[in-house]
């Protein structure tokens, strides 16, 4: 029988390896009624072995051609999430889709995810960094529910559709800019332990320093919440060291934010006696004075590409890639300068 070598297999594939047609492969996928069970259960195996699409329940076609699409935001919809969010729901519309929102920190307590496909009138979702187990995501897949997830925070299954940002791109290129400005003890303001995108970025703040041999000290890199009073936790942190950093990166442009009102309660002036750069380039970024030096991530686009991957599933397309990355920007202003000559023995 045919044997399909890496990839998903094709109808073709499937029919070639079930001794069927491609005709008969089609009826099975769609759940027609016109096919033998000898024959069906022929197909379903070289379904399973092949790694092939499941046939879609005929309960579930209708909801499928016309059914609105779930989107599941467990925070508040900030200027972070409402920037993907309003994206997400203006290139539905544009899809002719209805969009059902699960927005809010309250939907953390919510086990929403095993509900999804008995969900009436929805026929696929997109999830925004989604604080279930992966477990629950598997599942969801098991069940055929098409759906997409943003900013994933954790590693996904590579048949798991996805789009996110470069992090550890757009970290290394913001620490190789630091590194051009002398800065060699750098403090990392990481973000939150076990997240995919913190794990990038650290690792991409490492590589920059690593390529002008300096290895960061354990001391150096904090985790916590990516929120402004974490990042002023946390710098303080860093700047009550007896060897202070010259520079902080946040994990995000609140960190950031917090890091810079450290700074001013200990009286040092950014960037002349400490730089400090973020992530993410959010509305907040551009009202500090002085102005956050930052990565811009592609927030609308990583809306946008959601909704047509998910359109995409929904129209029973082969998708080739499912994991999309979209590429950040350094974006350069005034809180980052010179490292400082003459601190701490510098």
């Amino acid at each position: 029988m045919a044997r399909r070598v890496g990839g998903r297999a094709t109808v073709r594939d499937i029919a070639a390896d079930a001794g069927v047609s491609i005709a008969t492969v089609s009826r099975v996928l769609n759940d027609s009624g016109d096919v033998a069970p000898a024959t069906r259960d022929l197909v379903l195996a070289a379904i399973e072995r092949l790694g092939g699409l499941a046939p879609v329940p005929r309960a579930r076609r209708s909801r499928i051609a016309e059914g609105a699409v779930y989107v599941h935001c467990p925070y508040v919809l900030s200027d972070y999430f409402g920037l993907i969010v309003s994206s997400v729901a203006e290139t539905l519309d544009l899809h002719g889709r209805r969009l059902v929102l699960n927005a809010g920190e309250a939907a953390q307590q919510k086990a929403v995810l095993p509900g999804l496909p008995l969900m009436s009138g929805v026929a696929g979702a997109i999830m925004l960094l989604p604080p279930e187990p992966s477990e629950q995501l598997l599942a969801l897949r098991g069940a055929g529910f098409p759906f997409v997830v943003i900013d994933p925070r954790t590693t996904l299954p590579r048949d798991i559709a996805a789009v996110s940002a470069a992090h550890f791109t757009g970290a290394r290129r913001l620490t190789q800019h630091l590194v051009e400005l002398g800065h060699r003890r750098i403090g990392i303001l990481a973000g939150p332990d076990n997240w995919l995108a913190a794990d990038a970025r650290r690792a991409g703040h490492s590589a920059a320093l690593a390529e002008v041999g300096v290895l960061t000290p354990p001391s150096l890199i904090r985790s916590g919440e990516p929120t402004t009073e974490e990042g002023f936790r946390i710098a303080t942190e860093l700047l009550d060291l007896p060897d202070r950093p010259t520079a902080l990166i946040g994990f995000n442009d609140k960190m950031a934010v917090g890091a810079m009102s450290a700074a001013a309660r200990l009286g040092l002036r950014v960037p002349q006696d400490l730089s400090i750069a973020g992530f993410d380039d959010i509305d907040l970024a551009r009202a500090t004075r002085p102005l956050l030096t930052t990565v811009r991530q592609p927030l609308e686009e990583m809306g946008r590409m959601a909704v047509t991957l998910l359109m995409r599933l929904l129209e029973r397309h082969q998708l080739e890639a499912l994991h999309v990355e979209l590429a950040t920007e350094l974006i350069v202003r005034a809180s980052t300068g010179p490292a400082p000559t003459g601190v701490n023995g510098r």
